[in-house]
Parts: structure tokens; C-alpha cells; sequence
């Protein structure tokens, strides 16, 4: 039997009437329906499950509606497992959850007719090695940000590609980001747009004390350290916005490619039609 798996933002309004329409329209079309613990709450007796646990029941592909960081989220959760993301806009911009809730069974149709592509993403893989050890690791769709944790400091890292030694930073924080994740926060902070297709990371400084520094491009196959300098005061690590951690001085961020990809399912939109829909770029 075919299965899908549905999360949701928790709170849109919409989701109330959304949600038991489409598990309907799976149930019409021979799907089982899992839904995560924020979407269960709008199908009871449905079966349910954490996002976290969602790859273990296998299913088909997962709808997620909501915005970009719903789908950060769930990306994370099923990307080991190869399991397809369809992303279904409930936000304003949303560059990844492209489909908008009006073409959303159009685009089901596609998918049961075999006629949506699935578009691959890079994953970043995150380790934080303290002296020795390996203390965490993590994998990022769109960016890993080490940050200052006060206020009133600029913080202090020294940056290595592939064990050279490239600059000292002092700043609010560095970027380190997919092509997926160059129109997030890089992007805000002046980093370069990158296709999703170019093999490259881009590591951005947030608001650095040299004018001179600038956002720096590099090959997907780079190992990229950051090595925390914050003395008595410690740092934040984050991933995609959403999860992180508290990083010491002495701490090193070790970013390489994971071995991982995200599949997202995709319509015929182009990547520079989703730019021209989200940032007003001009049509013709």
C-alpha cells in the first residue's frame, strides 16, 4: 500500500480545513496517511508520529505545509532515508515550499502521473570537535552560523579551507552555507546567489569589523573549519536556524558535504522563476 506522511506549521488557521481534505484525497487514492504530532491534532485517530521517527514508517514521500522552515525541518528528518519532500507555501516568501495551496491537488495529480521531477539539494555536514572528541554533529540544508552570544562583542574565529589558513574574523558571526541556503541568511548578510546545481559552499561574514572581508566562494569538496577564539565568552552554533548549540573558545566547526542529499519533489518552475516570483525581480 502507498504511504505519505504529512507536517504542518502549527497554528495556520488554514490547516483546519487543508488538513482533513487531503488526507481524504490520499485515503480516495489508495494511500495509508501518517501524520506528524502537530498535524494530528486536525485527524483524529489518525495514526501519528514524531518527525523524527517519520523515516521508519517509510512512506512515499512527505507533503509539508507550511513555510521554508517546516520544510528545513522535515528535510532534516527524512533526507538520510532518500525520502521525497513536496514543500506547500502557508508563508509569504517561501523559496523551497514553492507550490501554493491552490495548485496543491494539480500537483498531487502530477506526482500520481508520474509527471514531477525530483530535484536533488546538498547537505552540509556540521561536526564540533572540542580538543579530541567529536561533541555533536548535524546535517544543514541551508547554512551552518556560528554567532556571537553577547550583544555588545564581536566575536573571533579564524577560518581554514582544506587546512590552509584563510583569515581572522572579527564579527557578529560567519555563514557557512549551501547553494540552497545562499538566498536565506548569506543572502541578507551580502552573500552571492548561487543555482542550486553549482557544487560550491559559500561562506558569508555577518557585519565583519574589516570592510574588506567579503563573502567567499568555494568548492562543494572543501573541508571548512572554524575555529572559535570568544575566550571567556562562549558562542552559538545553529543549524538552518532552528537547532544549535552553545561552542566554546578552542572549538572547532568542521563543515564538509554529507554524504546525504535532500529530494525535493518540483513542478516546472525554473530556479530563476522562483527568484523572479520571491525577491519582485522584473518580468518581461
Amino acid at each position: 500500500m502507498k504511504s505519505v506522511a504529512i507536517f504542518s506549521k502549527p497554528a495556520k488557521p488554514e490547516l483546519v480545513r487543508v488538513v482533513p481534505e487531503l488526507a481524504q484525497w490520499f485515503r480516495s487514492h489508495g494511500y495509508e496517511v501518517l501524520a506528524d504530532e502537530q498535524t494530528a491534532v486536525h485527524l483524529p485517530g489518525s495514526q501519528s508520529t514524531s518527525r523524527e521517527k517519520a523515516a521508519e514508517h517509510k512512506p512515499s514521500f512527505v507533503v509539508v505545509l507550511g513555510g521554508d522552515g517546516t520544510l528545513l525541518a522535515a528535510a532534516r528528518a527524512v533526507a538520510q532515508a532518500g525520502i521525497p519532500v513536496l514543500g506547500v507555501n502557508l508563508g509569504s516568501l517561501g523559496f523551497l515550499t514553492e507550490v501554493p495551496l491552490a495548485d496543491l491537488y494539480s500537483t498531487l495529480e502530477a506526482i500520481e502521473d508520474n509527471r514531477c521531477s525530483t530535484e536533488s539539494r546538498a547537505l552540509l555536514n556540521c561536526q564540533v570537535v572540542r580538543g579530541s572528541e567529536c561533541v555533536a554533529s548535524y546535517e544543514a540544508l541551508n547554512d551552518v552560523v556560528v554567532n556571537k552570544s553577547s550583544i555588545a562583542r564581536l566575536a573571533n574565529f579564524d577560518l581554514y579551507v582544506d587546512q590552509v589558513f584563510v583569515s581572522n574574523y572579527k564579527a557578529d558571526g560567519l555563514i557557512v552555507s549551501t547553494p540552497t541556503g545562499s538566498t536565506a541568511y548569506s543572502l541578507a548578510a551580502g552573500g552571492p546567489i548561487l543555482t542550486p546545481s553549482v557544487d560550491a559552499f559559500v561562506i558569508t561574514p555577518v557585519s565583519p569589523h574589516a570592510l574588506t572581508h567579503r563573502a567567499l566562494v568555494v568548492r562543494d569538496s572543501a573541508e571548512i573549519v572554524i575555529v572559535v577564539k570568544c575566550e571567556e565568552e562562549d558562542a552559538f552554533l545553529s543549524i538552518d536556524g532552528q537547532i544549535g548549540m552553545p561552542v566554546s573558545d578552542g572549538d572547532r566547526v568542521t563543515c564538509r558535504k554529507s554524504h546525504h542529499k535532500v529530494k525535493l519533489l518540483r513542478m516546472k518552475k525554473t530556479f530563476f522563476d522562483v527568484l523572479r516570483t520571491k525577491l519582485k525581480w522584473g518580468q518581461r
